[in-house]
């Protein structure tokens, strides 16, 4: 009896360890794969953006100086 329960006992541990560290793993790839480029792409755009509109000021300064 004692045998049977201590096999239960590991096999169940084992079986939990297995779900825990593929939800670590899933966890990381995803971080990885999803979260940094969609943060790198935001960040981009904003400077992009950022940039786009410091040349449309400049423009516009120009455009008041020349008049």
């Amino acid at each position: 009896m004692a045998v049977e329960f201590g096999l239960v006992y590991f096999g169940a541990g084992t079986l939990l360890f297995f779900f825990w560290a593929y939800g670590i793993v899933s966890f990381v790839l995803d971080v990885k794969n999803k979260i940094i480029p969609g943060l790198r792409t935001l960040i981009e755009n904003r400077r992009a953006q950022k940039a786009e509109e410091e040349r449309e000021r400049e423009r516009e300064d120009k455009k008041q100086q020349l008049y």
